[in-house]
């Protein structure tokens, strides 16, 4: 029940952080400018977002491979079409509860190809920590390639959070949660004559072959390959979609790098990346010469179509995913 509680304080925050957001990024507009962004989401071109929706979608299907490829390991080859379908469910589920998504994915593929769900937690985290690892790269490359224009932005606002964060209490943060660890190794070991407890060891024994698949697995240049292509497909989508939007159309890859950057740490600060998602991209845009209306329309156009097509897509997934296993399941 406490959890449950905590989970709903957590959903009503963030969403509350988003429409705040949005309520910043609108308040001093004026009569003008409302007219402005009015008529800037007349001139979109939806006939150039269905580009975008596929190089999201082909993303999404590179992202399931990848998991595949962290699952044969452990000895569990699940189909494609079934761990895509459950991808695209897990997005749909993110997007209506924070972390959901990652418990519904993982218990779709474990009800239709048998596969342990707590085995698959432990790829998920694996997978959400080599994510971190190109989000930290794409930034750096951002950084070298374009330091005149976006490097001093990018270093005043690590400054302001160094200035906030206290390294004591980070390093008693750190020192609790090894003795917090230690501890929990060691009752699990000194009652694992007990069911619950040898239930518990054997659910985080789980998780950490999850973890560790990564260095076990033998296709690894395929594994590369499909983060690789999971990435240029996000920068190809937000290219695609400048030419969906004549005010930007004129822009390339620089400020799709930057979008990718700051637009990924926008989805991760509220839930869905509302409010936070619009307010990064007319940020980011501002600094391209892009007029604060023109960026923030376009940041709910790219916000819109990536949303839609999560909405649509896991929707889809959930009716299509028992009649693919209608024989299996029956």
């Amino acid at each position: 029940m406490k959890s449950r509680i905590i989970s709903i304080l957590q959903y009503v925050f963030f969403l509350s952080l988003g429409f705040g957001l949005i309520w910043y990024s609108s308040k001093d507009l004026t009569d003008a400018q409302i007219d402005e962004l009015k008529n800037s989401f007349a001139q979109t071109r939806f006939l150039y977002i269905i580009p975008v929706i596929g190089a999201l979608l082909l993303s999404h299907y590179f992202r399931s491979l990848r998991w595949r490829l962290l699952m044969q390991p452990m000895g569990f080859f699940p189909s494609a079409t079934n761990t895509f379908l459950s991808v695209l469910i897990g997005y749909f589920f993110n997007l209506l509860v924070p972390r959901l998504g990652e418990v519904m994915k993982c218990t779709m593929l474990a009800k239709y190809e048998k596969v342990p769900a707590d085995k698959l937690i432990g790829t998920i985290v694996a997978e959400r920590a080599v994510d971190l690892v190109c989000l930290v790269l794409v930034t750096v490359i951002m950084l070298a390639t374009q330091f005149d224009l976006l490097g001093e932005s990018a270093l005043q606002s690590i400054s302001t959070i160094l200035k906030g964060m206290s390294y004591v209490k980070l390093a008693l943060y750190l020192a609790g949660t090894l003795v917090v660890i230690f501890l929990i190794r060691m009752v699990l070991h000194r009652f694992a004559h007990i069911h619950v407890f040898a239930g518990i060891k054997r659910f985080l024994k789980n998780i950490v072959m999850g973890l560790t698949s990564i260095g076990k697995m033998q296709g690894r240049g395929w594994f590369l390959f499909h983060t690789l292509m999971i990435w240029v497909l996000y920068l190809l989508s937000i290219w695609l979609g400048f030419k969906a939007f004549p005010p930007v159309a004129n822009l390339g890859f620089d400020p799709s790098v930057a979008i990718l950057v700051f637009g990924s740490l926008g989805m991760i600060a509220t839930q869905g990346g509302i409010g936070a998602y619009q307010f990064a991209v007319q940020k980011t845009l501002l600094l391209y010469g892009v007029t604060a209306v023109a960026g923030l329309a376009f940041g709910w156009v790219l916000w819109g179509a990536q949303t839609a097509i999560v909405l649509i897509s896991g929707i889809i997934s959930l009716l299509l995913l028992p009649f693919v296993n209608r024989k299996n399941h029956a």
